[in-house]
């Protein structure tokens, strides 16, 4: 996770290209596997980054608690 301006926390995740990427969390629309991972964010455009599932799904896990949104629907 990186923490930028502002205050928001993104996941950092690596290019194809070997440059790393920063992506917001909440704009995340799907990920297809192709075998590559291919995230397509809610504006249409898509990223594809050398990360698997496991590693992309660790770090949005990680950012949910960083931000206790997992917890927002226990009692």
């Amino acid at each position: 996770m990186k923490k930028v301006k502002g205050g928001t926390i993104l996941i950092e995740l690596t290019k194809l290209n070997g440059e790393p990427i920063l992506i917001n969390v909440y704009q995340i629309e799907y990920i297809e596997l192709i075998p590559e991972a291919k995230i397509m964010m809610m504006n249409g455009k898509f990223h594809l980054v050398k990360e698997d599932k496991d590693v992309i799904k660790e770090r949005v896990v990680e950012f949910l608690r960083s931000t206790r949104i997992e917890n927002a629907w226990e009692d």
